[in-house]
């Protein structure tokens, strides 16, 4: 709530006083360990194939495959397939199939030749760009503004990074919690 609350101080004119903030403490250690309450996922628990899940769809809805994750919306497309990866150097696809590798839906290496290409199209992308400046009731030059803006992170505000670490190291210290091998 730190980082929250400092980028709040430092950019808004006022407050969110009706904005339900969520306490990590309370989650992760309350919740889970003092009230013994537990999250169940029941889709990791599901076996789950991504072609038959698009033959099923189109089969049963009619439903028309889209060229990639969250590109249903022109919004998502832009977002995903052009700011993240173009400004901050996040392309979400190595999560997606990060997933369908650990599940033997797609090779390492037909990923990484996914990869090589963007997932924009090139010579589109002005005429993107403008759309989104259109509904985002600004103009492109102002979007093209905040895509050439400095770029701060976390460490750039008051965040809890060290108190999650170490709360993290206790939880594993103590056994548990796993600790994650990069």
């Amino acid at each position: 709530m730190s980082l929250i609350n400092d980028v709040i101080n430092k950019f808004c004119d006022s407050s969110l006083p009706d904005y339900p903030f969520s306490n990590i403490l309370r989650h992760r250690i309350y919740l889970k360990y003092i009230k013994r309450i537990q999250r169940i996922k029941p889709l990791d628990l599901m076996v789950y194939n991504k072609e038959i899940a698009i033959q099923t769809l189109t089969k049963e809805y009619g439903w028309k495959p889209y060229p990639q994750k969250h590109f249903e919306s022109r919004f998502t497309k832009f977002f995903e397939g052009y700011w993240l990866p173009e400004r901050f150097g996040f392309d979400t696809r190595r999560v997606q199939f990060s997933s369908l590798i650990l599940t033997n839906q797609l090779t390492r290496d037909e990923a990484l030749e996914k990869l090589s290409k963007p997932s924009y199209d090139k010579e589109k992308i002005r005429d993107e760009f403008n759309y989104i400046a259109s509904k985002l009731e600004i103009n492109s030059s102002e979007l093209e503004k905040y895509f050439n803006m400095p770029k701060y992170f976390y460490w750039d505000y008051k965040n809890q990074f060290s108190l999650f670490n170490f709360g993290a190291k206790v939880l594993q210290k103590i056994g548990v919690e796993k600790s994650i091998k990069r």
